[in-house]
């Protein structure tokens, strides 16, 4: 089997809760929280932290990262990045520099988004973005970049100030059809968002094809919450839990604040739940309730020990080599997963 990379998410953009939909002031997005969640991943045992970005209020994605990276010893940052937000050449260096200062743990989430304020078609915005993966390739290995694009243009830019030995592998995600093409003819690691395990890996055989079809191989990543517990009784308990006090007002609000409450990956999402029996699971330890108040990944795999681990093996025969796992809270969840998830998923990879 490749190697398996197990990473954990930051909460930079609307902070964290015990239970969905009530506000905790001792979680939200502030600097020193995500630190003390960032650091318990690294103790935990994680290999990587994505740190999401959005339009709400937060901390900035990269200014986290690079304030955080002198402090990290062994586990990598995903800091996500919004393409209509940068210039390449620009954007090359900051992210060479902040490999430096994580001794070549950087790893970069693009993501295909406009300017602030801006609206793009589908169709136009990944055009953009394809534009962009395909500079900062250049920009990062190539001794010169001459590019005459439909967004920029560059007549023989030095890439001394960019280029490096060790570029920062691109992770994307989308479930678009122009999403789809941008990650197989660019990404290094194509991320989905958890759905049953049919739907994931003919998503897995497609995306493989597609790469293919421009001489190119995928890694696949996988984005799920999780809910695990010594037995299934109490994992279902502590899901019940999570939901206890969610206005479905509440819920249906925090969705529809989001930026991307409308993309093909949320209606994804919001299919798989509408598929779940009376108690909310779609199939065997796939619990879909966290959906009635996110417009991201809406599921999460939720049980014992056992059954957690078996189900994320599931996917790893699929062609899952990189698990970005999440659980509320993110300080108390990181600990708890490190301790009765990852032994079990090392081991099994050995």
């Amino acid at each position: 089997m490749p190697p398996l990379e197990l990473a954990w998410f930051a909460p930079s953009c609307v902070g964290d809760t015990a239970r969905l939909g009530v506000d905790d002031p001792s979680r939200r997005a502030t600097f020193d929280y995500n630190r003390r969640v960032i650091l318990g991943a690294e103790r935990a045992g994680f290999d990587n932290v994505l740190i999401p970005s959005s339009f709400v209020p937060g901390m900035d994605p990269w200014t986290l990262a690079t304030a955080l990276a002198p402090s990290l010893t062994t586990i990598g940052l995903l800091p996500a990045v919004r393409v209509g937000e940068f210039d390449p050449p620009m954007f090359a260096r900051a992210a060479k520099n902040l490999q430096q200062l994580l001794d070549g743990r950087l790893t970069v989430n693009i993501i295909s988004s406009e300017l602030a304020g801006e609206t793009l078609g589908s169709v136009e915005r990944y055009r953009r973005t394809a534009e962009a993966m395909r500079l900062l390739r250049s920009l990062w290995n190539d001794e010169s970049v001459t590019h005459h694009g439909e967004h920029w243009r560059y007549d023989g830019l030095s890439t001394t100030p960019t280029r490096t030995r060790t570029p920062p592998p691109m992770y994307f995600g989308g479930t678009s059809e122009p999403a789809r093409e941008v990650a197989a003819e660019y990404a290094d690691c194509y991320l989905m968002w958890v759905e049953g395990v049919a739907s994931i890996g003919a998503l897995v055989a497609e995306m493989r094809e597609r790469a293919a079809a421009h001489g190119r191989t995928l890694r696949f990543g996988l984005r799920t919450h999780v809910i695990v517990r010594d037995t299934d009784d109490e994992a279902r308990r502590a899901a019940a839990e999570l939901i206890s006090e969610l206005d479905p007002e509440v819920g249906r609000r925090l969705k529809e604040a989001a930026h991307d409450h409308a993309s093909e990956g949320v209606r994804r999402q919001d299919a798989l739940r509408a598929s779940a029996a009376d108690d909310g699971f779609a199939e065997e330890a796939l619990w879909t309730g966290i959906g009635v108040a996110r417009s991201g990944v809406g599921a999460a795999i939720t049980g014992s020990t056992e059954r957690v681990v078996a189900k994320l093996r599931a996917y790893q025969a699929l062609g899952i080599d990189a698990f970005i796992l999440s659980g509320y809270p993110l300080d108390d969840e990181a600990e708890r997963v490190g301790r009765l998830v990852l032994p079990g998923l090392r081991d099994a990879n050995r």
